[in-house]
């Protein structure tokens, strides 16, 4: 969690110049006030082999005797036993597949996504974690018949990026395009090995200080919507433009369809909800405390869907992916997820506290709606089966340690359900589930 923290107080009191003056045309922009009045104002215009573990193959089940490893026999009886036939068995592997793959990067890590072209398999980008202006994004291939990762293309990123995200085509239909959120938001078109930046979308062009982007959510419904979360205390809502490439001319660009005051102070995630058709819902988290919901079609109001009651700022948020209504989140330095339903506002339905430390990612099963994995300081990636609520829910159902560092990212393949990618350090590991 201490990570977040430090980017957006590095790109906060760093402005660089150049980076301005390469921001987008004018555009009008919608402010929600406090009154929930709309107001209208105008702004001015190398390869790296895979590392399979020989100490553990994967996920284990967890138990009550503190997650202690156990013998492989073992362990395959409990999966077999406990396991929900959706995350399918380790059982079975033959030839050169394993179940961990792991790639070490020049770098310490902080974020990372999956990339949900088919034609692009077990492929991911990793950001870096360097405590200045100059980080790197790097996009990393698994080689699937030589169990090999391999680094297709690095480039240059002003300041850690505080979210990466590819563009949610599955059909590979739209650009490559890549997004990344920290001083500004920036979209890049993959290539190898050079990947090249189309655009950079800022909607503050009059002050001479920007305020950082916590995260973003890319649309997966209409993929022209993508909304930033800020330190400002607002979201925005970019609408953006694509085509296909001619020459070397950006062909991406896009505009700011609305902002709004969404918090009393710092918003710190975004995300749609996949409620009412997936386009026009979407909900954020901030420092004071809340979980806000929002309808693009009617912005004079929203709903808080849930208040901490010491009102601890909440980092985090994440929709089923099944269900929309349901959706989990996590207060800064907490040990436990909660879960909530929207149709049950302000009382959680569940808490996940089997964490020793502060939580730092959490995932939804893309193809299960009662699966969820969360990773935090403990060095632990937990995967919990919630089928069972409005009842407690006590363990998870699987476990992974970390040996060598604090997980602080963990994803869930959206093409590939059966494999989550966390980082830790300067590793970016790949577990079959």
């Amino acid at each position: 969690m201490d990570n977040l923290r430090r980017i957006i107080h590095l790109s906060r009191d760093q402005v660089d110049e150049e980076d301005r003056r390469d921001t987008p045309d004018s555009s009008v922009v919608f402010t929600c006030t406090a009154s929930s009045e709309l107001t209208r104002t105008t702004k001015s215009k190398t390869a790296v082999t895979a590392q399979p573990s020989s100490s553990f193959t994967g996920f284990v089940s967890q138990r009550n005797d503190n997650c202690r490893w156990q013998q492989q026999q073992q362990e395959q009886a409990v999966h077999d036993r406990l396991r929900p036939a959706p995350l399918g068995s380790m059982a079975g592997t033959t030839g050169k597949r394993k179940e961990i793959y792991k790639y070490l990067a020049p770098w310490p890590l902080y974020s990372m996504n999956w990339s949900v072209r088919p034609d692009k398999r077990f492929r991911l980008a990793l950001g870096s974690f360097v405590e200045e202006y100059n980080n790197k994004v790097q996009i990393i291939s698994l080689d699937e018949d030589t169990s090999e990762f391999s680094a297709k293309s690095t480039f240059d990123h002003p300041y850690p990026t505080t979210k990466i995200m590819w563009i949610p085509d599955s059909k590979g239909v739209y650009p490559d395009l890549l997004a990344t959120s920290g001083d500004y938001l920036r979209l890049w078109r993959a290539g190898e090995p050079d990947t090249r930046l189309e655009c950079v979308l800022n909607n503050n062009k009059n002050s001479d200080f920007c305020a950082p982007l916590t995260s973003f959510d890319w649309n997966e419904v209409d993929l022209n919507l993508v909304g930033t979360s800020s330190i400002d205390t607002t979201c925005t809502i970019w609408g953006l433009e694509t085509s296909q490439p001619l020459g070397r001319v950006n062909l991406v660009s896009g505009h700011v369809k609305t902002q709004l005051i969404a918090h009393d102070k710092e918003v710190y995630d975004i995300a749609f909800s996949r409620a009412g058709g997936g386009r026009d819902m979407f909900a954020s988290v901030g420092a004071d405390g809340s979980v806000r919901m929002f309808d693009l079609r009617h912005l004079e109001h929203s709903t808080i869907i849930y208040e901490d009651p010491a009102h601890t700022p909440l980092l985090r948020l994440a929709w089923n992916k099944q269900d929309p209504n349901y959706l989990a989140t996590v207060a800064m330095d907490s040990c436990e997820v909660i879960i909530l339903d929207v149709r049950v506002p302000c009382t959680p339905v569940a808490r996940l506290s089997n964490h020793r430390a502060c939580v730092n990612g959490i995932a939804w099963a893309p193809h299960s709606s009662c699966h969820i994995c969360t990773a935090g300081d403990d060095h632990q990636a937990l995967i919990w089966d919630i089928q069972q609520m409005p009842r407690p829910i006590e363990d998870p159902i699987l476990a992974y340690t970390a040996a060598e560092g604090e997980v602080n990212q963990i994803q869930w393949g959206a093409t590939q359900p059966d494999w989550i990618a966390i980082c830790y350090k300067t590793a970016c590991e790949i577990l079959r589930v």
